[in-house]
């Protein structure tokens, strides 16, 4: 890590009062819950059929096969020993300090609420809250954990989904919306724990119009030319460390 880049980066951060981050699945792996991509990661995972696991988180899946969906969500995407680490805290320090106006995030965990940010934007949803495809009936986590058929609507009959979003979907247009109408106001733009592989999430980046864009991950992603800073490793570690000087 280039601790001069780290100085300049903090010097940044103690200097804004507008600061957004965008963050990804590489900012809960230090709580426990694995990412996506890596060789460690979800997709990587041998599953017990013969689909894979990218499938079995598709819209297609969820209409063909429910129950198989629910199960395999309830035993892969589910953590609920998973705590916030400290780059959910630093995050949640900045916001208390009054610099931080806002997370939009990728994950589906829940652990920034958790740290105690009140200012998250879930772009692809989250896993506590479900509800009926047919008559919409909301439902709970406990409903989902403790129901051996806790794919079926006890209302209609109809079938229960989490409130996240699937592969073919299309995000939800009102949090866009309010993701790129933040990142276009913001001075200081940090982006960390994601691939940026993923549209029309990483297309985030191009609704920045400043000229501090921080990109903070454990590995080089396709976009870091974009970025002004970029700082590599551990980002629980690093996001902690530029928090904790402040």
């Amino acid at each position: 890590m280039d601790i001069d880049v780290l100085e300049k980066v903090r010097d940044i951060i103690d200097k804004s009062n507008n600061i957004v981050f965008f963050g990804g699945a590489g900012v809960s792996t230090a709580s426990g819950i694995p990412d996506f991509r890596s060789a460690t990661g979800l997709y990587n995972k041998k599953t017990n059929t013969d689909y894979s696991p990218e499938y079995m988180l598709s819209h297609e899946f969820f209409e063909n096969h429910p129950g198989e969906f629910m199960e395999y969500a309830k035993n892969n995407l589910i953590s609920l020993e998973a705590k916030p680490n400290d780059a959910h805290y630093a995050l949640k320090t900045l916001e208390d300090m009054g610099k931080l106006k806002g997370v939009i995030t990728q994950n589906i965990d829940g652990l920034h609420q958790m740290a105690g940010s009140k200012s998250v934007i879930e772009i692809h949803g989250n896993l506590r809250d479900y509800y009926c495809t047919k008559c919409f009936e909301n439902y709970d986590l406990d409903f989902i954990l403790n129901n051996n058929k806790s794919e079926i609507c006890t209302e209609c009959g109809g079938i229960i989904r989490p409130d996240i979003v699937l592969y073919g979907e299309t995000l939800d247009a009102n949090n866009m919306d309010q993701a790129i109408k933040w990142i276009r106001e913001a001075d200081v733009f940090i982006v960390g724990g994601t691939s940026l592989v993923v549209y029309p999430a990483a297309g985030l980046l191009d609704y920045y119009r400043g000229d501090k864009l921080i990109l903070m991950n454990m590995e080089p992603t396709p976009l870091d030319y974009k970025a002004d800073y970029t700082i590599y490793g551990d980002i629980a570690t690093n996001l902690d460390r530029l928090v904790s000087s402040l």
